[in-house]
């Protein structure tokens, strides 16, 4: 069997061969830690610990390099940590932890590497300077910048036309830019920002831009060139387009990373996920209402190049699901995956057909893969059980009461004495029963 991947460069799916099978190297850009991730920001971290897993089943363990940086300078960590009145250093220390908690209860592998931004200064600058010596950077007004013109196929990655770039990226209009598609790799810090001793000959403290920070973590860990570089798919432009530029000119390759691999975008319900729209959820506040492993199933569930609508429907299936797998594997011993889901992954990571195979799994009498085939997977049968143990109430009421308070409900309903409905809905919702209304049946069932 061959794995087959999609690479968003070429723009087409094509055989994987890694450039060093004794070393397969993974980049996929982490987190920016200022605040708790929100489920948009878990679809990557899932997507990739499943190509993480396949590769590492596919080529042993040992021979595959996971890195996963975390960007701990950056505009919006210095706002929030001023907002906070706490230092940056607290607040970046706490989000990282945070974000390697909710990871976890994802069912996610710690990658190999995570390789923190403040780290790496050195590396930075020394990119830079290449960068400068060779014409393809210059100083101006204390900030480094690339230039985007000396780039002859700058936007091969994103295949837009560069005016639709520049109406698309909301380019900073600056007057040392000598084109508005230039970009920052350093530029001066501001009173109580961190700042490191400059490149370039400038005499003012400074800071790196976000798209350096990627060039250099990436060279360090896993060479000028490397075989995957992933993450969502609004990264495409500017980052991932910048970050090719930098690196291709820094070490004069004509390649950064040999597939580029990218998730789509998550929406909620049915509309885009934001703050205004009250619809904004984060992995944390996600996990208090579901078992991690079931939020990993229901992001599973779409292929993880299309857009995903983010549904209770969606959660609910995926616990029905997987409670009836987890069932079915109670008295499994084989600790391997079964070939149909392997099969299945190799063909791009077809995650839809592994839920389809799963449940065929699932009737097949006899079958003795399931519950390592749920291992592979990233589920893990003691914490979901462990979490419904934990979360599971203890009604106060018998289900024949139930039964005669929800028929009395609807009696109520029919003679349209709505404030006797409400109240009897209301009396039910608090000792954690909820009431579940269609046209012609009204049916209830334990909250979580």
């Amino acid at each position: 069997m061959e794995l087959k991947l999609y690479d968003t460069l070429t723009r087409e799916k094509r055989v994987f061969q890694p450039l060093d099978p004794a070393r397969v190297r993974l980049y996929v850009c982490g987190p920016t830690v200022y605040d708790f991730a929100h489920i948009g920001n878990a679809r990557p971290v899932i997507v990739f610990d499943m190509l993480y897993r396949l590769l590492r089943h596919f080529y042993g363990a040992e021979h595959v390099a996971y890195v996963r940086n975390v960007t701990d300078v950056d505009d919006k960590i210095n706002a929030r940590a001023a907002e906070r009145g706490i230092s940056i250093r607290e607040l970046t220390e706490t989000t990282y932890q945070n974000f390697k908690e909710d990871a976890a209860a994802l069912g996610c592998l710690p990658p190999t590497l995570e390789p923190r931004a403040t780290e790496h200064i050195l590396e930075m600058k020394t990119l830079i300077e290449r960068l400068v010596a060779s014409g393809h950077a210059y100083a101006a007004e204390e900030h480094v910048l690339f230039s985007v013109p000396s780039m002859p196929d700058y936007g091969e990655l994103s295949k837009r036309p560069l005016k639709d770039m520049i109406a698309g990226a909301r380019v900073e209009v600056a007057p040392y830019k000598r084109d508005p598609m230039d970009f920052v790799l350093w530029k001066p810090s501001k009173e109580g920002e961190p700042a490191w001793p400059s490149p370039a000959g400038i005499k003012t403290p400074g800071r790196p831009g976000w798209h350096i920070e990627c060039s250099a973590m990436s060279w360090k860990h896993l060479g000028e060139t490397f075989d995957i570089h992933g993450g969502g798919i609004d990264l495409v432009f500017p980052h991932h387009e910048n970050e090719i530029a930098q690196s291709r000119y820094a070490f004069h390759t004509g390649l950064m990373a040999n597939f580029w691999m990218h998730n789509g975008f998550l929406q909620v319900e049915g509309e885009k996920m934001a703050k205004s729209a009250g619809n904004f959820v984060t992995i944390r506040e996600l996990l208090a209402d579901w078992p991690g492993d079931v939020i990993r199933v229901a992001m599973l569930g779409t292929h993880y190049r299309q857009p995903i609508n983010w549904t209770l429907k969606n959660l609910e299936s995926a616990d029905k699901a997987l409670a009836s797998w987890l069932d079915a594997a109670a008295d499994e011993a084989e600790d391997r995956p079964a070939p149909s889901i392997v099969e299945a992954l190799l063909d791009d990571l077809n995650t839809p057909q592994v839920i389809a195979e799963m449940h065929a799994l699932r009737n097949r009498a006899g079958h003795k893969s399931l519950a390592g085939t749920l291992r592979f997977l990233g589920v893990r049968r003691a914490a979901y059980a462990a979490w419904k143990a934990q979360h599971a109430r203890k009604l106060e009421i018998s289900e024949a009461e139930i039964e005669r308070l929800v028929s009395l409900r609807r009696e109520a309903r029919k003679a349209k004495n709505f404030a006797e409905s409400d109240r009897i809905r209301d009396q039910l919702a608090a000792i954690g029963v909820v009431l579940k209304d269609s046209k012609d049946v009204t049916t209830w069932e334990i909250a979580p």
